[in-house]
């Protein structure tokens, strides 16, 4: 068996312990800036519509007080088109619709009322299961519509 040892100046194992603690630093930085709604969706517990406007709210979102609709489903027991398709968006977010195969999800949709650029037309679509989000989207229909994340855009989007 071979030993090899090394003597380390204390100044050098200061500046190695703050060069690794600003890496650790950094990295969390980095982390948290990555993350996406769904990430952090299992911490919330949707049972009431104060709770689903609540959490809209916290992506930056203001929407009606009242859902315009409400629809409950069944998720087939394997994701087919058109689920695997609306999965991609969702997984981009941090969501996965998969977990929910074969059970009762609900859709409530919800008037936006401060899409930037847009005053009406704009709505946001957030999928339970279980009492948790699952899936959501923002939903413009029309000529020049469109579907995208539950992200709310930043400036100059």
């Amino acid at each position: 068996m071979l030993i090899w040892t090394a003597r380390v100046p204390k100044k050098m194992k200061a500046v190695i312990v703050v060069i690794l603690a600003g890496i650790l630093v950094a990295a969390v930085i980095l982390l948290a800036g990555r993350s996406g709604p769904g990430d952090d969706a299992a911490e919330w517990q949707l049972s009431s519509n104060d709770d689903r406007i609540a959490y809209l709210e916290s992506m930056g979102w203001q929407v009606e007080e009242e859902p315009v609709e409400t629809l409950q489903f069944l998720l087939p027991e394997t994701l087919e088109e058109p689920y695997l398709t609306y999965n991609e968006l969702q997984d981009a977010q941090g969501f996965d619709l998969s977990v929910c195969c074969g059970k009762q999800v609900a859709r409530y949709t919800y008037t936006v009322t401060n899409y930037p650029g847009r005053a009406e037309g704009v709505q946001a679509n957030l999928y339970i299961c279980e009492g948790q989000p699952v899936a959501g989207d923002i939903l413009c229909a029309g000529a020049d519509g469109f579907q995208d994340t539950l992200v709310y855009p930043a400036e100059g989007d």
